[in-house]
């Protein structure tokens, strides 16, 4: 067997004002074929397990161009359709094959292309023909589109939220491709449309009960090859945004039909009930200072570059700098600027900075003030699970007894050695203020003594119900109250 296979993947916030070009996937991750590293990145699975399954196989595996960029706004034109055609044409070159495996991420939106993988989809389908299996590894916060589903076989979706089975989700895409090539099973694919868009986080019910019981369909019912969810992206405008549920049979259409069905309602049934709870930042201080044991983690979870934000939001510091809260460290904020002076003025100075709240409106003042720089730290880099996650030049400063950390590369608060990196030993602070949704949960809670979810400011579009949407539609939960009760009349 000759199996292509490759990546391409980012998650485009519309509404954010941070566009990227063909740099902020070099800055993040950029891979011409057989330059994968051997731990994957998030979308890039499919690539380091597919290495072990073809070397197990005895099968040659065609290595493509791998490329994710950490999440923002809209795509450069030329930096989305110049790593497309580098991927067609590793793809035309290494014709014949008897598969195409890919890393994908599904949220992407580029100037001139609302579905880019749609597109990049159908073009290797019509390359391939109709016989080739194509197949995928998508995000879950990603956008099903109809144009998607008609060029792959089937695609196979992370299910943790935080997402720590990116690899275990590579090797059941791949166990179900090896199962198809050698005639053991004719995978089907069934979507449903849940009408709806929420956010599902697995580390609290009731998604995490949803998705034991998925798996437990899966490992009981041979005619199920894979159960996903598509949670959607609320801050992707397009067409077709919103929650899917996909069942993959082997053969078995009207069943996938029928579960995928039941399934997408029981979720729609319990619309609302799934997003953590969360209070605004001078309440999270508050709590915070009256806790009797640190450290206690205070999630700012929407200004959150995973999901486009810039990561430079200041209203939480803002607060705790006005309460005079001190022993607490802030990871990250992003401001390549002010990282430049604190690089050029160097570890043990002294000097009068300003830092934060450039990128948009909502996301607070500027802070300025009189800051030590304490460590510099160039090509920084943070845990995220098995694969490691880059911060770029990273500055380690001190304001008023609260230690900072500055990074010029956008990235999400996934794991504490975002701090150990810098010097700062998160154990001995009573609180920590990280930027993320929920991906820091699964490194987090092991060090927490509590976690108090903070929605702070405006850098997310964050409320569906009133979200300026252009053009997403409007037959969805909460923009409308019950798009099924539609359906059924």
């Amino acid at each position: 067997m000759r199996i292509f296979t490759a990546a391409l993947a980012t998650e485009t916030n519309t509404f954010a004002p941070i566009c990227i070009d063909r740099r902020a996937f070099e800055e993040s991750l950029y891979a011409p074929p057989g330059q994968h590293p051997v731990t994957p990145t998030l979308c890039t699975a499919p690539i380091t397990v597919g290495r072990k399954v073809c070397a197990q196989k005895g099968w040659t595996l065609i290595e493509g161009t791998a490329a994710w960029a950490d999440p923002a706004g809209l795509i450069n034109r030329r930096a989305f359709e110049s790593l497309r055609d580098e991927i067609l044409d590793q793809l035309r070159d290494a014709m014949p094959v008897d598969a195409v495996v890919l890393g994908l991420h599904g949220a992407m939106v580029a100037d001139g292309y609302l579905d880019p993988e749609g597109d990049l989809l159908s073009r290797i389908r019509q390359m391939v023909g109709p016989d080739v299996l194509l197949c995928a590894e998508l995000d879950p916060h990603s956008h099903l589109t109809e144009k998607r589903c008609a060029a792959a076989n089937f695609f196979v979706v992370f299910k943790e939220f935080p997402h720590t089975d990116f690899v275990e989700r590579a090797e059941d895409l791949w166990r179900i491709a090896v199962d198809t090539l050698e005639g053991r099973v004719s995978p089907v694919m069934s979507v449903f449309d849940c009408r709806m868009i929420d956010v599902f986080p697995t580390s609290r019910e009731p998604m995490r009960s949803f998705v034991d019981r998925l798996t437990e369909i899966e490992q009981s019912d041979v005619d199920v090859l894979s159960l996903s969810v598509i949670h959607g992206f609320m801050a992707g405008d397009v067409p077709e945004m919103g929650t899917k549920m996909i069942a993959v049979t082997n053969g078995k259409r009207e069943k996938g039909e029928a579960l995928a069905h039941k399934l997408g309602l029981e979720l729609f049934s319990r619309r609302g009930t799934f997003m953590m709870p969360w209070i605004d930042e001078k309440e999270a201080v508050a709590k915070a200072r009256a806790s009797a044991v640190g450290p206690v983690v205070i999630a700012d979870m929407w200004d959150n570059p995973g999901g486009g934000t810039a990561g430079d939001a200041t209203v939480v510091l803002a607060e705790l700098l006005s309460q005079g809260v001190t022993n607490v460290a802030v990871g990250m904020i992003w401001d390549p600027i002010a990282v430049q002076i604190c690089m050029a003025a160097g570890e043990g100075a002294e000097i009068p900075l300003r830092f934060g709240a450039k990128s948009a409106p909502g996301t607070g003042n500027p802070i300025d003030g009189l800051v030590t720089v304490v460590k510099l730290q160039p090509n920084a880099e943070m845990r995220f699970g098995d694969s490691i996650a880059p911060f770029g030049d990273a500055a380690h400063i001190r304001l008023n007894g609260i230690d900072i950390i500055l990074s010029s590369v956008r990235v999400q608060s996934y794991d504490p050695s975002l701090f150990t990196a810098l010097g700062v030993d998160p154990l001995t602070k009573h609180i920590l203020v990280i930027k993320s949704t929920n991906h820091f949960y699964a490194a987090f809670s092991k060090i927490a003594s509590e976690i108090l979810y903070c929605s702070a400011g405006t850098p997310y579009p964050n409320n569906p119900a009133t979200n300026p949407y252009r053009r997403a539609r409007r037959d969805i939960w909460p923009i409308m109250a019950n798009p099924h009760s539609i359906e059924a009349a």
